[in-house]
């Protein structure tokens, strides 16, 4: 498991411009709000690509590691236009964040 408290630092400063971590509240990518356990493509309101919906991906800590390493290698298709985060240590801690919201 990562660290939360540097996980929050990165993925504001990677992800808040796009998600939102309220429920509810989509922006140009849906709230990641209680992400983890979640099945892919299922936030009320969010438009996403046929990709994501039909995927049946649930949202676990292993999933989210390979889908944050290269979103568009792991599921050809999707809307997210994010490169990716290399770092096995950064998504670590993006995702022990993630975890908690």
């Amino acid at each position: 498991m990562g660290d939360a408290t540097r996980g929050k630092k990165l993925f504001d400063a990677r992800a808040l411009q796009c998600h939102s971590v309220a429920e509810g509240q989509n922006g140009t990518g849906p709230s990641l709000y209680k992400i983890v356990g979640r099945s892919a493509g299922t936030v009320k309101g969010f438009s996403y690509s046929a990709a994501n919906k039909n995927s049946a991906c649930t949202w676990d800590e292993e999933t989210l590691f390979k889908y944050l390493e290269n979103p568009k290698k792991f599921m050809p298709g999707t809307k997210m236009s994010f490169a990716g985060v290399k770092s096995a240590k950064d998504r670590k801690d993006i995702i022990a964040y993630m975890a908690t919201i």
